[in-house]
């Protein structure tokens, strides 16, 4: 178990239901941050581009890479919608990135991605790579859901319908949550219902996240040669709080 199941049967989805819950509300906030960086940016787990494209298309150069090829494939038509520039992305693994050292001065591991990474051994790695490739004094910029433990269990519960779905037919979530408080785990096992009667296709899919505690992942990007300059607590800059919706660290790699 690694993190990156279930992402392949979840990418016909993933928009439509981001669009229903994230959105675009941390678009300005890494544009900003990637803008200050002054040169080529990577991101991490980037996905069907839901950051990606609005970077390139604000004038960051931009490199994408996630494992999941379902999920990349749809970054070329998201840009091609917004008649924007398509950026560079490639399928691999974010624990051996295939990139130089020193080649970026900023590295984005944003909305939960550290979180897919369900033992210390992937998370340590996926540092030390981070490490490698950044500039000396560049930036990691990461970006976690804290409420994710505290996600409150239930069973095949009807989370989203919509009359019309991504491919025009009704579409139902059913979500099972459960929790592994011990392990730091999360587990969402979700049900995508196309359509009505013997002609609905059902789509079910296990995706699982691993939460740290704030001074336990500190902890663990100093170790992989970080110096942590801001714990933010949401996208206007704001100071962490433990009620906050979201936790941003940027952290300098050493000199």
């Amino acid at each position: 178990m690694k993190g990156h199941e279930g992402w392949d049967a979840y990418a016909p989805y993933y928009d439509w239901e981001n669009a229903r819950t994230m959105g675009r509300r941390d678009v300005r906030f890494w544009t900003g941050v990637a803008q200050r960086a002054g040169g080529l940016v990577l991101e991490l787990g980037s996905g069907t581009g839901r950051l990606t494209v609005p970077l390139r298309r604000a004038g960051v150069p931009v490199v994408g890479i996630d494992r999941s090829a379902p999920m990349l494939a749809r970054v070329r038509p998201r840009a091609r919608r917004g008649r924007g520039p398509v950026p560079p992305v490639l399928r691999g693994d974010i624990t051996a990135l295939p990139f130089a050292d020193a080649t970026f001065p900023l590295v984005m591991a944003p909305y939960g991605l550290v979180q897919s990474l369900l033992s210390d051994v992937l998370l340590a790695r996926t540092l030390r790579e981070a490490a490698r490739v950044l500039v000396p004094g560049g930036m990691l910029g990461i970006d976690l859901v804290p409420d994710v433990p505290r996600w409150r269990e239930y069973t095949r519960k009807v989370v989203f319908f919509s009359p019309r779905g991504p491919r025009g037919l009704p579409l139902t979530l059913i979500e099972t949550v459960r929790q592994d408080p011990r392990r730091g785990l999360t587990t969402f096992e979700q049900e995508y219902v196309e359509g009505r009667g013997r002609s609905r296709q059902v789509t079910p899919f296990t995706i699982r996240f691993r939460t740290l505690p704030l001074p336990r992942l500190v902890a663990r990007v100093e170790r992989a040669g970080f110096e942590v300059d801001t714990v933010l607590g949401d996208y206007q800059g704001r100071e962490w709080d433990p009620r906050a919706d979201a936790l941003i660290l940027l952290a300098r790699r050493a000199t």
